[in-house]
């Protein structure tokens, strides 16, 4: 039964900043800000939460089902999707808008300061998931990933009305989404996806306490940077998860997307709450150690041994056998 991933589809321009951004504030004119920072350099990948998500589970062999919308510039990016595994049949190509671009600079201190285009995205409203499981078969899961607010609250309400299990990644759509809209996108989701920042910031909007969020979600699941992953669900003891040491540069960018798919392929090869997640934290250091959300690897060997010395012998044999 296939996983299928709903979000944005984007092509990424990153840039990095050498100072950091809090030293170019002043003091009293926040409202008057007018900021222009020379960055070191600038790369262009692909990205778009729900394709990185889509390419993480492709790597781990779970041949997802990407849905979306693109532009008619999205035939490169396609082939490499389709190459790593990724089933695009159901991606929505507009004949008017290009595929939306993310631009992002990010400072010596890991701060980010990001711009979005939604380009071709604002049609993927239109996309129904009927259709898309009478193609490819009934779904095991959906994940609504972060992507034209229109489509994330017409893709819940008919995950909930064809009794399809979902995923909640509402993301940075949380920055602007009002409570009853969050409301909406969260009740009933099998899993939650958080940073702990949004995490904060849903609780805030929707007027729920911690308590009132776990009685709506199945497993709510919090990124915390560098301290790791928080694993929640009501009536049970929380699980945390070490983060695993990176040994190169980090360039945080598409980290969270990592750790979902990771998660996710964990909870889909029938592994626990805790070794799922210690998936995700190897997957989503992997991630974070290249420039570019999509351009990272995961050789089995290299990542099983690097899996054992974060988490245990036992721990990375259980997770062997699922590998590709």
């Amino acid at each position: 039964m296939p996983v299928a991933v709903t979000g944005s589809i984007a092509t990424d321009h990153l840039m990095t900043f050498p100072g950091r951004f809090a030293e170019q504030f002043v003091e009293g004119q926040m409202e008057n800000v007018s900021l222009s920072f020379l960055v070191d350099d600038l790369v262009q990948h692909r990205g778009g939460a729900g394709a990185n998500m889509a390419y993480g589970l492709g790597l781990l062999g779970l041949a997802p089902v990407l849905v979306g919308a693109v532009g008619s510039d999205f035939a490169e990016y396609d082939s490499w999707l389709s190459r790593h595994g990724v089933d695009t049949g159901s991606v929505h190509w507009s004949e008017l808008k290009h595929t939306a671009r993310f631009v992002c600079t990010t400072d010596a201190s890991n701060n980010q300061i990001a711009s979005f285009y939604s380009g071709a995205m604002s049609e993927a409203g239109g996309i129904e998931l009927g259709p898309v499981a009478d193609r490819v078969g009934e779904f095991d899961l959906v994940v609504v990933g972060p992507n034209d607010p229109t489509a994330m609250v017409r893709h819940t309400d008919e995950c909930r009305q064809r009794g399809y299990r979902f995923a909640a990644d509402p993301s940075q759509q949380l920055a602007w989404a009002d409570g009853e809209m969050i409301r909406d996108l969260v009740d009933g989701a099998d899993l939650l996806f958080t940073n702990e920042y949004e995490s904060h910031l849903l609780q805030q909007k929707t007027g729920w306490d911690e308590r009132e969020v776990l009685a709506r979600v199945g497993t709510w699941i919090t990124t915390r940077a560098a301290d790791g992953v928080l694993v929640r669900q009501a009536g049970a003891e929380p699980i945390s998860v070490i983060a695993v040491p990176e040994t190169k540069p980090v360039e945080p960018t598409g980290g969270g997307d990592a750790l979902r798919a990771g998660f996710i392929a964990g909870r889909m090869w029938g592994l626990d709450l805790e070794r799922a997640t210690q998936l995700g934290s190897a997957v989503a250091t992997a991630a974070v150690e290249v420039i570019g959300t999509q351009e990272y690897d995961l050789p089995k060997q290299s990542f099983l041994e690097r899996f054992a010395d974060a988490f245990g012998a036992d721990a990375a044999d259980e997770v062997a056998p699922h590998l590709p």
